[in-house]
């Protein structure tokens, strides 16, 4: 089986993506998925990133993936995504990833904002201006109910304001101060959100910077912020901020669980920080396999 990106637009309702995910992230941290760290390759003449992520859980495959931030007109991320049928080893699609992985790294910080953010929250902030600004838009409104959405970008903030009726904020910092929930979604490899700025109680969703040398959060962040994760060895890895703040964080699984708390007050700062993970790309694949199968048997 052989689906485009557009067979696998069809195919992943984000409302249906969310709760998979977070499955997905309860095995993860329950032990119920093999999943080695992903090996990534530097393509140096051409500035970008060949990853490979493989896992086996309820779904056996792997994603293999480009990172090319430096494209400009084409998409700064590509993948494909292979399954296998775990009980024989058989081949069983190949799937388009791109979106996939649009989706689910939304998906993923929906899940995070529903246990993370207070009930209350009415504020969204959206750091950034491409695909998972908007991607994230879509799947954090399915999660709380946001009374004003501002955003902020270095190029786009204007455009992207306009396109989906939310306010355009002139810096970081004033789309920042007051903001229940944050969403960190920029290629920075500095720090782009910073502690001082935030309020009493506001939620941060850091989704960038997935290299040990990247920051996107600065100290003050890390310091007043309970930090999770999706994999403990994962973040400790690949990410500059979990590295900087020298905390042990809390895997957003065992929160799912039941076995480790979410927020303790509503003045407390929580920083969920992904890094993206092969266990929530396979879960996602085989989802959209699952559906793909139901209506070919229909």
């Amino acid at each position: 089986m052989v689906l485009n990106e557009d067979e696998v637009r069809r195919l992943l309702p984000m409302e249906d993506l969310i709760p998979a995910m977070a499955d997905a992230l309860r095995d993860l941290s329950a032990g119920a998925v093999l999943q080695p760290l992903r090996t990534v390759l530097p393509v140096l003449e051409h500035e970008g990133f060949f990853g490979v992520m493989p896992a086996c859980g309820r779904a056996l495959g792997a994603k293999l993936v480009t990172f090319y931030p430096e494209n400009k007109g084409v998409h700064t991320h590509h993948a494909m995504i292979l399954l296998f049928r775990p009980e024989t080893g058989e081949p069983l699609a190949v799937m388009d990833g791109r979106l996939i992985t649009e989706m689910r790294t939304a998906a993923v910080s929906a899940v995070a904002t529903k246990l993370l953010a207070r009930a209350d929250a009415k504020v969204l902030t959206i750091l950034g201006s491409g695909v998972q600004a908007r991607s994230h838009l879509e799947a954090l409104r399915l999660v709380r109910e946001f009374t004003e959405v501002r955003v902020w970008s270095p190029r786009n903030a204007e455009r992207f304001a306009r396109e989906f009726k939310v306010r355009a904020a002139t810096s970081p910092e004033k789309a920042a101060r007051g903001a229940d929930v944050i969403v960190v979604a920029t290629a920075a490899t500095t720090p782009v959100l910073r502690g001082k700025w935030l309020a009493h109680g506001a939620h941060i969703n850091a989704i960038g910077a997935t290299q040990p040398n990247w920051r996107e959060l600065d100290d003050e962040v890390l310091r007043r912020a309970m930090i999770y994760v999706e994999s403990r060895e994962a973040a400790l890895k690949e990410s500059g901020d979990v590295i900087a703040a020298k905390k042990d964080p809390i895997e957003i699984g065992d929160v799912i669980a039941g076995k480790q708390p979410a927020r303790k007050s509503i003045d407390e700062i929580t920083l969920f920080k992904s890094v993206g993970v092969a266990a929530e790309d396979l879960a996602a694949a085989d989802l959209v396999y699952q559906k793909k199968t139901e209506r070919v048997s229909q």
